[in-house]
């Protein structure tokens, strides 16, 4: 929220890059559960299952990318249906210009990151760590108690986010009001996942 405060008063200009970065780690046994790793019972792999929430951040705080080239594959590292490992270049409107690394193959994982390169400074939002860098040699970093969630462990963090959304939720509800993330903006990341893995299985740039 920090960040995204950062961006929309222009204290870091105007964005150049955005990129996306989740580096996470999950053992065989892990996709030998059954179904999962599968599309009829995940919808997917490490896109759709683990770096969606990175790239639904991604997605609010550069907006949504226009167009993607990217690369998806089965690595040798886990047996599965879908992919455990995803590159991704990707261009926004403005002409920023951005990549998405994803993948549960990096032993022993790594917290996810999100960098957002501007005219003014550079931001990075780390595990639960925002640390910004300005032109004007000033430094913010802002760390976030709540935040948690290892690269190797996907059940490592607290409920207070998950509380603050249901409870916006709620309130939403008894106001007769608009959540802060309906569901037009939730699809929003969908659609960059679909364009990232049709460039992968095209070979071509896909509109997002």
């Amino acid at each position: 929220q920090e960040l995204a405060r950062l961006i929309d008063e222009g204290r870091l200009g105007q964005i150049v890059s955005a990129s996306a970065r989740l580096h996470n780690w999950r053992p065989q046994s892990y996709y030998d559960q059954p179904g999962r790793g599968t599309r009829a019972r995940d919808g997917g792999g490490v896109l759709l299952t683990q770096a969606i929430h990175t790239l639904d951040l991604l997605v609010w705080l550069a907006g949504l990318p226009e167009e993607a080239r990217a690369y998806a594959a089965t690595s040798g590292i886990h047996r599965m249906e879908t992919e455990d490992l995803a590159m991704a270049a990707i261009r926004f409107s403005g002409g920023a210009i951005g990549t998405v690394s994803a993948t549960t193959c990096a032993y022993p994982g790594y917290p996810d990151e999100i960098d957002i390169i501007g005219t003014r400074g550079m931001a990075r939002l780390g595990g639960r760590l925002l640390a910004v860098s300005f032109h004007n040699g000033t430094e913010l970093s802002v760390e976030d108690e709540a935040a948690g969630g290892a690269g190797a462990d996907p059940m490592a963090f607290p409920h207070h986010h998950h509380r603050a959304v249901l409870a916006d939720f709620l309130d939403a509800v008894e106001s007769n009001g608009e959540p802060r993330v309906n569901g037009r903006e939730a699809l929003k990341v969908h659609r960059l996942i679909d364009a990232i893995l049709g460039a992968s299985e095209s070979g071509q740039a896909h509109r997002v």
